[in-house]
């Protein structure tokens, strides 16, 4: 299908505006540039009961987080939620009206992440402070007014990758979640398939952008073969939480978003992959330009309520294209 006619829009805007690729900027720029497109294309950030900056203290370091409670019940369901922007771009602030929205559809508490960004803190840094948090919060769930037994993990883009991961290591570590949220994840770090090949618009996310942010984020192709970086190529994905993964057809992450789905589903898993016709990379936070951007946060809080048990709310969302629902 052709560009979604506002995705189409947005790109004339950009051409007309003679915008610069984010790869094309110094990295201080590129961090200017996507929170400021981020918010021009984001609704107002709605108000949620409260809002609080904490920190989880780290070997050698503090982790800070950023918690998001929407009422004031004593003991909430937590997202952790890990923001986007190729381990090298993104904050707390950049995915703070996704938290937001997220917290008051789904009722649940978010907890965003504020990882160590590359290549100041290259591969595996991001990884261990989202385990870390993710860790620190099971271990100590009064503490951020939750229960161990009712946390899932998501994010987008990079940060679906180091949801992804997440889940593996607290599988590993004996930690039942209850779901992982992957927004056009990344999955495997050196893939050439179709989609890659084929999104190459200058003006929108292409291969040159995966490629710039995996050169800031590894150090070698050998990095790139890890689980921990492409969870696509982990040899085991048995035992995984249920997963939603969203894709959007013209985004060079596509197609190794549905391979995951797919690999997940046949190691047994229940995986529910949507595919946003017309939709381009970055398009879940565009909820204040973007009709399927807010049908993709709908269903996202859906999954989420179903995860964990809450009053459940109207199934699916129109203008959705491409569902399926996977059992292993």
């Amino acid at each position: 299908m052709p560009l979604d006619p506002q995705i189409q829009a947005m790109r004339d805007r950009r051409v007309q505006a003679g915008a610069p690729q984010l790869y094309t900027l110094s990295l201080a720029e590129a961090r200017a540039a996507d929170l400021a497109s981020i918010q021009a294309e984001a609704h107002d950030p709605e108000p949620v009961h409260a809002v609080s900056e904490r920190v989880v203290a780290a070997e050698g370091r503090d982790i800070p987080v950023r918690v998001y409670r929407p009422n004031a019940e004593a003991v909430l369901p937590t997202l952790l939620y890990f923001f986007g922007g190729g381990w090298t771009l993104g904050s707390l602030d950049t995915c703070d009206g996704i938290c937001r929205a997220l917290a008051n559809l789904a009722g649940v508490q978010v907890v965003a992440v504020g990882y160590r960004l590359a290549p100041e803190h290259r591969f595996p840094a991001a990884v261990e402070d989202c385990h870390e948090v993710l860790r620190h919060i099971a271990a100590h769930p009064a503490d951020f007014g939750t229960d161990a037994a009712a946390l899932a993990v998501g994010g987008d883009s990079a940060g679906g990758n180091l949801a992804a991961v997440a889940a593996l290591l607290a599988r590993d570590a004996g930690l039942r979640l209850a779901g992982q949220l992957l927004v056009y994840p990344n999955t495997d770090q050196l893939a050439a398939d179709a989609s890659m090949r084929d999104n190459v618009d200058p003006y929108l996310f292409n291969h040159r952008s995966v490629s710039w942010y995996r050169k800031h984020y590894l150090t070698s192709d050998e990095e790139a073969t890890n689980p921990l970086a492409s969870p696509l190529l982990a040899p085991d994905l048995t035992a995984l939480p249920p997963a939603l993964i969203i894709t959007a057809e013209h985004d060079p992450l596509r197609d190794q978003g549905e391979a995951y789905a797919r690999r997940l589903a046949a190691a047994g898993n229940s995986v529910q992959l949507t595919r946003y016709e017309g939709m381009v990379h970055g398009f879940f936070t565009m909820t204040g330009a973007v009709d399927a951007a807010r049908h993709a946060v709908a269903q996202a809080a859906e999954a989420l309520r179903g995860w964990f048990a809450l009053e459940a709310v109207s199934s699916g969302a129109p203008g959705v294209s491409g569902a399926a629902v996977m059992r292993g």
